[in-house]
């Protein structure tokens, strides 16, 4: 097991987007410091309990941040590389480890080894360092030569990976980011595109500079234990559940989740090992309070986000319930610049205390963190799970429908024994070998099991 990604409460910033960056890059500008914008995040992270800060592309590009330009060097949008390093000094003291995107499966067409290669052609030093390229034919763009693109967009030119100097520049490039900035892990973009030999390599790279790097895959489809494993990586993303948190609420389904729980999670659950990053949004899907009918089911969906096994995150801005949908052209909606954290209209202002009080309560309980996982009782909107360790069981009681429902569920435990709910206050005893719970509406309960 990684040593810490269970312990890890995260956010997620996408620092162009959040720092109002221009949406290009001229190349030429002095760089603009506006990465100390994030200084006054700080204290609301703290408040949230956040310990580990995933920080979207920091590193020169054209665009975007996904269409490097070169991997050694700060955004002059963001700043230069001393203020990066003094970010991440600041982010540490204050107890918040920080993750940077890693994008090694592709580079944008102004990265410096493929404008050697419009200018010299065939007899460009850096020609092996392109994936499908092909003299016989010309690429959309009308270059001499054709190329591969991620997912067909020729703005991002895939790297070939399986050539031993990218390698090497891609992981001299990990070594300073470790070295000059302190970072504590990676998270891999498009990391389902990447050759598993490369992965490996990475891995065993990273963990030689520093025993507890967190690798975190961008992953979207299949078995995530083919990247997630003893050789890979330590985690990938949860999409399988990032789906189901949201349309088991849409649809009045908890079936859904449940059965996502289970199958990952539950007696002989396949990533039951695995440290998997929890989601409800990030920076290519529309805002979480876009995607859900009903706003009040944010409050049972943040329950669930905070008491479910693997690491919960949380995307800038949607702790105050922020609106945002991406077009068939642009993401833009998703990546908004906004204000310091106390000059935010909240759209939902119970959403953050709310968020806080899951956030103390799963820092407070290992079982939350650490435990196994166990479905109690399913229905179409209520769900009743339980997490335990050998010290500790917690029971977790959800209810999406609009008023209070009163629901009977058989449990493991002495007849007799006595739980406190540490979300609302109260006590209950099991009888005849089950709870009867009355389960506020859209909410829910954290039963702790106190004998």
């Amino acid at each position: 097991m990684h040593p810490w990604a269970n312990d890890a409460q995260c956010y997620q910033i996408y620092p162009l987007g959040l720092c109002g960056a221009p949406t290009g890059n001229d190349q030429a500008s002095k760089p603009i410091a506006r990465l100390n914008q994030l200084h006054a995040w700080i204290e609301h992270l703290q408040d949230l309990g956040i310990n580990l800060l995933y920080l979207g592309p920091v590193f020169e590009s054209s665009a975007h941040g996904y269409d490097t330009i070169d991997y050694f060097t700060v955004d002059r949008r963001l700043g230069n590389n001393r203020d990066l390093q003094q970010l991440i000094a600041v982010l540490h003291a204050a107890g918040i480890r920080v993750l940077l995107d890693g994008v090694f499966n592709h580079v944008g067409r102004d990265f410096w080894a493929f404008r050697d290669l419009q200018i010299h052609g065939q007899a460009s030093a850096y020609v092996d360092w392109f994936a499908g390229l092909d003299f016989n034919q010309r690429s959309p763009y009308g270059d001499q030569f054709s190329y591969q693109g991620w997912h067909g967009h020729y703005d991002l030119v895939k790297l070939n990976l399986f050539n031993p100097a990218v390698r090497e520049h891609l992981f001299q490039a990990v070594s300073q980011w470790i070295e000059q900035f302190g970072i504590d892990g990676l998270r891999l973009d498009a990391a389902d595109q990447i050759d598993h030999g490369f992965l490996a390599e990475l891995a065993s790279h990273c963990k030689r500079l520093r025993n507890d790097f967190l690798l975190l895959g961008e992953v979207v489809h299949g078995d995530y234990r083919q990247w997630a494993n003893p050789t890979m990586l330590d985690s990938v993303t949860n999409y399988e559940a990032y789906k189901g948190l949201y349309s088991s609420l849409n649809d009045r389904n908890y079936f859904e989740i449940a059965y996502s729980l289970n199958r990952q999670f539950g007696a002989g659950g396949i990533y039951r090992a695995t440290p998997l990053y929890n989601f409800v949004d990030n920076h290519d899907v529309d805002r979480i309070a876009s995607s859900l009918h009903n706003p009040a089911h944010l409050y049972p969906l943040h329950l669930l986000l905070y008491t479910m096994p693997g690491m919960p995150s949380l995307y800038y801005g949607s702790e105050w319930g922020l609106l945002g949908q991406k077009t068939a052209t642009s993401d833009q909606a998703l990546r908004p610049a906004l204000p310091q954290p106390n000059q935010i209209q909240a759209q939902q202002p119970d959403l953050l205390p709310a968020i806080r009080q899951l956030s103390q309560l799963r820092h407070e309980y290992a079982a939350l963190r650490d435990g196994e996982y166990a479905q109690l009782y399913v229905q179409a909107e209520q769900l009743v799970f339980v997490r335990w360790t050998k010290q500790q069981t917690v029971v977790v009681a959800l209810n999406a429908a609009s008023s209070t429902q009163t629901i009977q569920c058989v449990v493991p435990f002495g007849e007799g024994s006595l739980l406190e709910d540490r979300l609302n206050g109260g006590q209950i005893k099991v009888q005849h070998g089950q709870l009867q719970l009355n389960i506020p509406a859209t909410w829910g309960q954290i039963w702790q099991l106190t004998n």
